[in-house]
């Protein structure tokens, strides 16, 4: 893949991907930034973007850390250098970054995480830190220098007196400087640190896997919604104990086997992750139609070739059962079934759907039923 430096999506991942940093020159030869300055900046003073201002040295502390929505006057009582402008999740407001994420469909719709804007004039960093999910640091506008490399976690030195994780005693490994349409990709946990050497846009493609936490935690609370969860402990085989306060190695055993049979539902897991994994990550972007279609409307529109393509906020995926397919769209599952199974990778294979194969669908009423109903909901739109 060119994107890739010449090397084929089967070699980053055998070699690269969660090994070790990859630069890649003029991954997107003559790169051109979708938003400027004045538009990230106009982004940050809205309520439902998540954005932040870094700065260096604030009046004498540290790295300090400012969050959004911020006033227009914010930007004009900023330093002249050594700054920064972080707007999260950019691809969700902006359909021509969402577009970029086309290019790393190599990677499991499940673990993107989003694509962040960093702007900083000469200067502007967020210090040497390190995170623990992948990215590809894609250089958009200006230049950036980039010092990385060494393993970091959470015993490793951190600055104090800020709220940020910012190394204290760490040099890196490799120093590169990054011009438009370079690229870095780091695995989680690798050491860096990226500078601006003048005025310049990073895009951060960031991929991120769900902490052990966050999986214990949701996967028990959908299985404490389940119709078994209603059930009680029996125990008709109960016996006449020596002390009542005994918990016997027989109550242990039966809740060891209650556990296990939850667990062990595969069903169950794949249902959950499936919902689980494409929840939005902004429930301001994925909302309604302004005006709900009629499933007709809906056919008409794709007869006459109109290009449906997903919310920039949306997220697909899809999971094979022994004789069903469940798609999974922003947190919602639709299990299919027969002939309509197909349907579900066609909607999860790329951001702007197949119209012509979407066609021999069109004419099932209830699989037009279907994608009414993610237009409706905002999952998908005509462009």
């Amino acid at each position: 893949m060119d994107m890739l430096g010449g090397i084929t999506a089967h070699e980053f991942l055998r070699d690269y991907w969660q090994k070790k940093p990859l630069v890649i020159r003029q991954a997107f030869p003559g790169f051109e930034c979708p938003v400027s300055p004045d538009e990230l900046a106009g982004l940050a003073c809205e309520e439902a973007v998540e954005s932040r201002i870094v700065i260096e040295n604030d009046s004498g502390k540290p790295w300090q850390l400012h969050n959004g929505p911020f006033t227009p006057e914010r930007f004009s009582q900023l330093p002249a250098e050594d700054w920064t402008l972080l707007v999260q999740g950019l691809d969700h407001w902006v359909p021509d970054i969402a577009d970029l994420l086309d290019h790393f469909r190599f990677i499991p719709n499940w673990r993107l995480d989003d694509i962040m804007a960093s702007y900083a004039p000469k200067g502007g960093s967020v210090g040497p830190h390190y995170d623990m999910y992948d990215v590809f640091l894609l250089q958009a506008q200006g230049h950036r220098r980039w010092t990385f490399g060494g393993h970091c976690d959470h015993t490793s030195p951190r600055v104090q007196g800020t709220p940020l994780r910012i190394l204290s005693s760490w040099d890196g490994e490799e120093t590169v400087t990054l011009a438009p349409g370079d690229m870095l990709y780091l695995p989680p946990g690798v050491g860096h640190y990226g500078v601006a050497e003048d005025d310049c846009i990073t895009l951060s493609i960031g991929f991120r896997a769900p902490t052990l936490d966050d999986v214990l935690t949701s996967f028990t609370d959908y299985l404490s919604q389940t119709d078994s969860a209603t059930h009680h402990l029996d125990d008709p085989d109960l016996q006449v104990q020596e002390n009542p306060g005994t918990i016997g190695p027989d109550v242990i055993d039966r809740l060891d086997t209650v556990i296990r049979e939850q667990l062990g539902d595969r069903r169950n897991l794949a249902l959950w992750f499936g919902q689980f994994a494409t929840a939005p990550k902004s429930m301001d972007i994925v909302v309604p139609a302004d005006e709900p279609a009629e499933p007709d409307d809906l056919a008409e529109a794709i007869r006459c070739g109109e290009q449906l393509r997903w919310n920039e906020g949306s997220r697909f995926a899809y999971h094979d059962l022994n004789d069903e397919t469940a798609l999974f769209v922003d947190g919602e599952q639709y299990l299919l079934k027969g002939d309509a199974r197909p349907l579900a990778p066609l909607l999860c294979a790329a951001s702007r759907l197949d119209m012509t194969a979407l066609a021999e669908f069109s004419d099932d009423e209830a699989l037009l039923g279907l994608l009414t109903n993610l237009y409706n909901l905002g999952s998908i739109y005509f462009e």
